[in-house]
This record gives structure tokens, C-alpha cells and sequence, in this order.
């Protein structure tokens, strides 16, 4: 199989993955290869907090011209693995081929199957655009074509908690990667000052107390496959109520807009957490000075995303607030790299990550009571 992730969380992703029981694990662009069997297909859609999507690869063969393509596709025995009553789509990724165009590769690819069938069946699949019952995906590089199932259908980053955004707001998966490339052990407080629409608050707490970020999905693509095993998925899912943790420390998120404080809120409370994350309207240097240790992440805005009036005032003031309040880890995400450098501290760690289009930096502050050489 092979599991879609961000660039940047191909590590985090494969570690969880080996958390699962995968074998074989190999890491791709992107991408993270591996083998399981059903059962680990499922678990991965249900508990990978960094995947986009899980594929399970069908047939690998070589394409030098459409008529390959078409041909080799109808090869595949498309009616052992869905019925002809479920609707489908196809979505196509090429590089450095002999094609050009996705749209046609995909065109083509839907061509095949629906003859097949017609001729199999005298009947034919639907295609659905906005909510298909399968996905099949199609990779094309060089001369090289893998066909797969898309195991997972909307995108895994699609967890089904957030019901507003926010002007900038943090992709789920890069939300939770973050939390996961942070460290954070849970032996400390949690913290967002600048927490937008909340996600990395909802992705910390459910790493915090091991809910799945699949919980809130009612459905997968895999369920309307043909062997699709409703008791083993009925099984994974009881088995994950046994698998939540406690958690003794504070969730914390601020924002200097009310608006966003509640859009966060309602985004909290659809996740069923707003007793396990506490929200407040303050600006970042108006908090109060913070005694215990306390690992912060947060995605402050920078200027691609987020027009301000001062971009390298506030980062300064990022700084300062840190220096004066606060001791622990403290992560910021930011496209700026100007901007950083105006954050006044020297920087532990830095990660290359892509929030969307963006790169971005994911770096790391130890911010220490005293000097650094003190410590």
C-alpha cells in the first residue's frame, strides 16, 4: 500500500505506520510505502494522523501510448472489486510521460472501465464528480503506470470536527504533524496564542488523550468495496475506545480576535473536546506569565497569508513575550524567514514543511528562566 502525507511528515508518517504493525516500509516523495494486510488498511484510515489518503495499488504496467493505457486498464477485473451500481471517479497524477494532460489520462482510464463493464455486464457504472463511492487513482511516471484504489475517498485531512475556517487556517494533517515533529511528551501544558479556527488545539488534544482522527468520520471508501469486512471494522473501532489515555495538564488557545475565538469554540465543541480545551481573547503579550513549563505551537501570520501592518514588529513582540513569561519548547510555523529572524531567539531546531503552497520553516525555541548558559 502506500500512504499520501505532506512533504516534510514522510518520517512522522512512517513511524506511525510501524506503530500500526506496517512491514516493508519504504519512504517515497510525499509518500510512504509499506505492506499489512485489511485490517491494517483500515487502522491506518482510522489512526494515521499524518496521511492524506491510503492507496492500495491494483496492477503496475508500462504505457508508451493511449491505447496502452486503455488496454491495460480493461485488463483489470474492475467488477471483483465494486459493484456496478456504485458511481466512481478517477484522478490522475502524471510527470515527465508521454501524456500531457491528467484530464485525458483520467478520461481514458474511465473509458475502459465502463466498457468493461458494458461488455461484462451490459451494464455501467455512474461517475460522480463530488461524492463517489470509489476512487480509483492513476500514476503515471515516465513510462511507468500504477493503478490503484483509493482506500480512503475525501481526503484524510477531512476529519469531520471543523465546521468553520479561519482567514489562514492550518491543514489538519500539518496541524497534527506539527504536534507530532514537536515531541511534546504530554508532561506539560499546551498552548496556542495565536490559535485561529483551533485546529492545532483539536489536533494536540486528540493526540493528547489517543483519540483517532478518524473518529469523527462516518464514512471511508473501503467500506463500499466488495470485501469490504463490516464486522473486522466494527471490531477496530471498539478496540479504540479501550485505547484513550488521560491526560492531567491544561489545553490552552488564545486569539486577539473575538471573532475567531468563536469560530474556534464552535469548531472545539463540534469535536466534543470544549471540556479538555479552555479558550480565551487576548493578545499573545498580554498573557499572563506562565511558572510551569509549556510547549507552544503556533501559526502566527506572515505576510503571503495574512496582511499586518508590521509583519517584523510582531515577531519581535513574539519574542519578548516568550523571553519575559514563559519557559519550555515554543514552535512557530512561518513562511517569513525574514520575519524569524526577528523573533530574538536562537532557533534549536528548523524543519522544512509546506503549509499549502507555502514553504514554510517549523522552528523550535527553548526559552529558559535566565541565560541559556545558566541552565
Amino acid at each position: 500500500m502506500i500512504a499520501k502525507t505532506f512533504a516534510g511528515l514522510e518520517d512522522v508518517l512512517a513511524d506511525e505506520l510501524k506503530k500500526l504493525g506496517a512491514e516493508k516500509i519504504e519512504i517515497l516523495k510525499r509518500a510512504v510505502k509499506f505492506s499489512g494486510d485489511k485490517k491494517l488498511m483500515y487502522e491506518a484510515n482510522y489512526w494515521c494522523r499524518t496521511a492524506l489518503r491510503i492507496l492500495k495499488p491494483l496492477d503496475v504496467f508500462e504505457v508508451n501510448n493511449e491505447k496502452d493505457l486503455y488496454n491495460n486498464i480493461k485488463k483489470i477485473k474492475w467488477w471483483r472489486y465494486f459493484d456496478v451500481e456504485k458511481t466512481f471517479a478517477v484522478k490522475a497524477n502524471i510527470s515527465n510521460t508521454v501524456f500531457n494532460n491528467s484530464n485525458f489520462v483520467a478520461l481514458k482510464t474511465k473509458d475502459a472501465v465502463v466498457d468493461l463493464f458494458r461488455e461484462k455486464l451490459d451494464k455501467r457504472p455512474s461517475i460522480s464528480r463530488e461524492n463517489p463511492d470509489i476512487v480509483i487513482n492513476v500514476h503515471i511516471y515516465k513510462n511507468d503506470c500504477t493503478v490503484s484504489l483509493d482506500s480512503s475517498g475525501r481526503s484524510l485531512d477531512k476529519r469531520g470536527y471543523k465546521l468553520f475556517n479561519g482567514e489562514a487556517p492550518v491543514n489538519e494533517v500539518l496541524a497534527a504533524g506539527m504536534v507530532l515533529l514537536s515531541k511534546w511528551d504530554k508532561t506539560t501544558d499546551f498552548f496556542d496564542p495565536m490559535c485561529g479556527s483551533g485546529t492545532i488545539l483539536i489536533e494536540a488534544a486528540l493526540f493528547a488523550y489517543n483519540i483517532p482522527p478518524g473518529n469523527y468520520r462516518q464514512n471511508f471508501a473501503f467500506m463500499n468495496w466488495e470485501d469490504f469486512d463490516p464486522i473486522l471494522w466494527e471490531k477496530i473501532i471498539k478496540e479504540s475506545y479501550l485505547k484513550f489515555f488521560d491526560f492531567e495538564h491544561k489545553i490552552i488557545g488564545g486569539d486577539i480576535s473575538q471573532k475567531m475565538c468563536v469560530i474556534a469554540y464552535k469548531n472545539i465543541k463540534n469535536a466534543k473536546l470544549h471540556k479538555d480545551i479552555e479558550i480565551y481573547k487576548k493578545a499573545f503579550e498580554e498573557t499572563f506569565a506562565y511558572n510551569d513549563k509549556v510547549t507552544i505551537i503556533t501559526n502566527p501570520p506572515y505576510g503571503e497569508r495574512l496582511k499586518t501592518e508590521n509583519i517584523i514588529e510582531l515577531y519581535k513582540q513574539i519574542g519578548d513575550t516568550l523571553k519575559k513569561k514563559y519557559i519550555g519548547n515554543a514552535w512557530i510555523i512561518s513562511s517569513d524567514m525574514n520575519a524569524l529572524k526577528h523573533v530574538g531567539l536562537k532557533p534549536a531546531k528548523k524543519i522544512p514543511l509546506y503549509n499549502g503552497q507555502l514553504e514554510c520553516r517549523f522552528v523550535k525555541f527553548e526559552v529558559y528562566k535566565g541565560s541559556r548558559k545558566t541552565k
